[in-house]
């Protein structure tokens, strides 16, 4: 069982484990429910979509490398905040991140928070930051948003647990290529340490 808080527990056979890329799960997850997406916002969205439907998990967790100022490199962060990052429609009237006409909020509140952890807000976007300066996010990534919404509107827990890899600044290329291995063991401590 993963345990979220001490009234909260999920069995791991019902749970899928979503990563972005192999090397973010290294061979820790090799015998669990485990789904490689790829790259991107759209890639996400297709392979979560797909997998809900196939295995009809009972909790999604998503786990993967992040970038951020507000946090320490090798730190993992529980995100229960989403925000779209590359969204910016204002030029038609729409409020900076929200999707026109969708009926979602700018910042998405969807995700499970885990007591040992400290929180942060996502921002999804499909570029890697290498000047983050924005203040309404703290960490972030290129998949949480899409796998956060899909996960709300299928009605199914979700845990969004980042490995904070590089401080999305000048070297933060060079920082994610070195840390991003590290990821998967800093998960399992968290994840399967505190197992039932």
């Amino acid at each position: 069982m993963i345990k979220i808080n001490t009234e909260t527990h999920y069995s791991i056979d019902e749970t899928l484990f979503v990563f972005a890329l192999d090397s973010e799960a290294g061979t820790v997850f090799d015998d669990k429910n485990k789904l490689i997406t790829g790259i991107g916002k759209v890639n996400a969205a297709i392979e979560l979509t797909k997998e809900i439907h196939t295995r009809k998990p009972k909790l999604i967790v998503n786990l993967g490398s992040a970038g951020s100022k507000g946090f320490h490199k090798g730190e993992v962060v529980c995100c229960t905040k989403f925000i779209q990052r590359d969204m910016d429609v204002r030029g038609l009237g729409f409020q900076l991140y929200e999707t026109p006409l969708s009926g979602v909020p700018p910042v998405l509140e969807y995700g499970l928070k885990m007591e040992t952890l400290k929180e942060g807000i996502c921002g999804s976007g499909d570029s890697f930051e290498m000047n983050h300066s924005e203040t309404d996010y703290n960490i972030v990534d290129m998949e949480a948003y899409p796998l956060a919404l899909i996960a709300q509107k299928e009605n199914i827990p979700f845990l969004c647990l980042k490995y904070i890899s590089d401080d999305a600044g000048s070297d933060a290329a060079d920082d994610w290529s070195v840390q991003v291995h590290l990821a998967s063991e800093a998960f399992k401590k968290i994840l399967f340490s505190s197992t039932i």
